[in-house]
């Protein structure tokens, strides 16, 4: 404890934080969230005469699920380098992508586009002479190696961008002196394939992502969804969506009791909904000053 010359007791960072826990006051535990709903809804004279803890934990998971999909800040960032087998293995927490990009030598992003040119098979039975998959004593199909994976990896992705520069490549497209004229030029093109970011694929079989040749050695950055549950109880819950966890939670156990009226069952389904709209506001955090920087640069003129 320090005290000032204004006689007001005060407290040092160290008394506050523990560790790298900075910011950490504004999340509660899912821990937390299911013991302040056992105190204050179950019970004698309570909203719920008996509930089971177990029956709470499970909604509060649900809850959490469902929040991370839409309202909650869920979307995890990992960097990471390609390596020479152009894969990355899918985070454990993994739920949906978000963006993908390389990161250049002054830090900045370049997106990453999926694309449709080829894809990563989910099953590579073995055939024997006539077609037919080979199997295994046990009566499984015997699984091989992905032919067209090994020729997407050894690709070279100039051939399909169709960027090639004239003086080294071979290139009908472009015609040397005049070669520049066609810059642009080209039609009938899409976007998705004629750029130099590179792509990547997901593979769900060996559970990874796979890269085009050009990107191997790049760093990436990689955002994707998480559904909040990878620490179980331990789970961070923004304070400001607590409300709208126990809402979720209240209206879901009422929802699965036969003794409990429906216009009980309706007005929990009314206070999530209104709970829920309110933390998605409230985590939104828009800044007006943000928008109107984004707005000012619409009519921005570019000196030459």
């Amino acid at each position: 404890m320090a005290i000032p010359n204004g006689g007001l007791i005060t407290q040092t960072n160290e008394q506050y934080y523990d560790g790298n826990d900075y910011g950490s006051y504004k999340y509660t535990s899912m821990n937390d969230v299911i013991n302040n709903f056992l105190i204050s809804y179950v019970g004698d004279d309570k909203i719920f005469p008996s509930v089971k803890r177990t029956d709470v934990v499970f909604h509060a998971k649900r809850a959490m699920q469902e929040f991370s999909y839409d309202t909650l800040k869920s979307i995890k960032s990992q960097e990471l380098t390609i390596p020479n087998n152009l894969t990355l293995a899918i985070p454990q927490d993994y739920v949906n992508y978000v963006k993908l990009s390389w990161v250049d030598s002054l830090g900045v992003k370049h997106v990453i586009q999926s694309t449709r040119l080829t894809s990563n098979p989910t099953e590579i039975p073995v055939q024997d002479g006539d077609g037919i998959p080979t199997q295994d004593v046990n009566g499984e199909n015997i699984e091989g190696s992905s032919i067209t994976e090994e020729r997407w990896a050894a690709a070279d992705t100039k051939k399909i961008t169709g960027i090639y520069d004239p003086y080294f490549e071979d290139a009908n497209t472009y015609i040397a002196p005049n070669y520049k004229t066609t810059y642009g030029g080209r039609y009938g093109l899409t976007p998705e394939s004629t750029q130099i970011n590179g792509w990547f694929t997901i593979n769900e079989r060996e559970g990874k992502f796979s890269f085009s040749s050009d990107l191997v050695d790049k760093v990436i950055i990689l955002e994707y969804i998480s559904d909040g549950l990878a620490y179980t109880e331990d789970t961070k819950i923004p304070k400001l969506a607590e409300e709208a966890f126990y809402a979720y939670i209240a209206y879901a156990i009422a929802a699965v009791r036969p003794t409990i009226p429906e216009y009980i069952i309706n007005r929990f389904k009314k206070e999530k909904r209104a709970k829920l709209r309110n933390a998605k506001l409230r985590i939104s955090n828009i800044k007006i000053e943000e928008i109107t920087q984004v707005f000012r640069n619409k009519s921005k003129i570019i000196k030459h």
